[in-house]
């Protein structure tokens, strides 16, 4: 079985819970959350993209 989730629900889900269970400040969550779209515009988005392409492929059982 094959389920389909947009990542940005499952990164919700996850900061819901550490908002509601861990006690995490919701300027926190929120500071995180622009620093990682901040992130995603320099010169170190190619080395994320395939470092995270590669865990997802090893998760998945597609690697070689």
């Amino acid at each position: 079985m094959t389920v389909s989730l947009p990542l940005v629900f499952v990164l919700g889900v996850i900061a819901w819970a550490a908002i509601k269970f861990l006690g995490v400040r919701l300027w926190v969550a929120v500071v995180i959350a622009l620093f990682g779209f901040w992130l995603s515009h320099t010169f170190l988005a190619p080395a994320i993209e395939s470092g995270t392409r590669s865990r997802g492929d090893v998760v998945n059982g597609t690697h070689e």
